[in-house]
């Protein structure tokens, strides 16, 4: 008997599997393609009719473990097939120059009499990379209640400290020598008082929303920063002009970026008293991401580089946290503040940092 035909990849019964955020087939015992959702149109970057032309399991460098998960289910001897393997990414006949994708793959028979598998192919790094997200942010949420609680706490009894120190300090006026410690409390209550309202002000300011295009963001941070680095330091430019507005915060996006550029510039010192202080700026349209356990059809991402010395490795883990600075008189609040204010665009900021390399990545999705 002659197999059936692949069902046209935009009807049929399977077309729900669009809607989801890995990578899913529909194959027959052989690995030949009955269906192929979009999220695997889009990973391997060919499309769902050249797919249906083929098999499975020529995009996989090492097909043998599929063939045997497919063959093993088919027969009911296993319920579920799992391993792990590389997927070819770009058209089979050329060279594309794209590094194989590690995906968790799973085998399941499908039930419905035809003899269908569903295979189900997770990126490793995506898996890895939604797991953390799901600790910073529950991290972030735990940290923010915390100073929260705490910056108020503080805030309270120090008001009755500094009236107290400039009720003393009417007392004894004309004593310049106990004047000088009156001065130097309310001065230091005044220092902590402006420590309190930076850590409560994410949380007391009104979002203003409108439309915001990321290349303005951009711009208003490198003059800025061109002009109070004048010398020995470059910022470039890579924009996707492509790139559509979108709702936002056009002042609190500023000030995500303006802190991180500035931390960079700061960081390139050495690089910029030689003239080879570079930051790039880099912005790009991704297409069917997950961010917060909620698939997007479309995001932008934003990337922060330089050529600086780096982060030291134990503070990686820990930058974005309130008071956690790598420099010397730093408040420790700016990549805080940074993060928050991504998380209220919905969005994620990361960052990997070796010596001579630096790269802070924020993604936003774009409705």
């Amino acid at each position: 008997m002659m197999p059936s035909a692949p069902v046209p990849a935009t009807t049929g019964p399977w077309v729900a599997f669009d809607l989801l955020a890995t990578m899913v087939a529909v194959v027959d015992r052989t690995g030949r393609f009955l269906y192929a959702n979009a999220c695997y149109e889009d990973v391997v970057g060919v499309s769902r009719r050249s797919l249906l032309r083929g098999s499975l399991l020529d995009w996989l460098l090492d097909p043998m473990s599929l063939q045997e998960s497919l063959e093993s289910v088919a027969r009911h001897e296993f319920a579920t097939g799992r391993f792990e393997a590389q997927l070819r990414r770009g058209l089979l006949s050329t060279s594309s120059g794209q590094e194989p994708l590690p995906v968790h793959v799973f085998v399941t028979s499908m039930q419905d009499g035809g003899g269908h598998l569903l295979v189900e192919l997770v990126e490793i790094r995506q898996q890895a990379r939604q797991d953390r997200e799901e600790r910073v942010l529950d991290l972030a949420q735990a940290t923010k209640e915390l100073i929260r609680n705490l910056a108020h706490e503080i805030k309270n009894p120090l008001g009755g400290i500094r009236g107290a120190a400039q009720l003393l300090a009417m007392e004894i006026e004309g004593r310049d020598d106990l004047a000088e410690y009156t001065t130097v409390i309310v001065k230091e209550a005044d220092r902590l008082q402006q420590l309190v309202d930076r850590l409560l002000a994410p949380h007391r300011q009104a979002r203003v929303v409108g439309d915001v295009n990321i290349h303005e963001v951009c711009e208003r941070v490198r003059v800025l920063i061109m002009s109070e680095f004048p010398q020995g330091l470059e910022v470039v430019r890579d924009y996707d002009a492509s790139l559509p507005e979108f709702r936002g915060d056009l002042e609190q996006l500023i000030q995500v970026v303006l802190n991180i550029v500035r931390n960079a510039a700061q960081a390139l010192e050495a690089q910029r008293a030689s003239g080879q202080a570079r930051i790039l700026l880099r912005t790009r349209a991704l297409r069917q991401v997950t961010v917060g356990k909620r698939r997007w059809r479309l995001a932008l991402e934003l990337h922060i580089e330089d050529n600086g010395p780096g982060i030291p490795e134990e503070l990686l883990d820990r930058i974005f946290f309130p008071l956690v600075s790598g420099r010397e008189g730093g408040s420790g609040l700016g990549l805080t503040l940074a993060q928050t204010f991504v998380q209220q665009h919905q969005g994620t900021i990361e960052c990997e940092s070796d010596p001579g390399r630096t790269v802070f990545k924020i993604l936003i999705p774009l409705p």
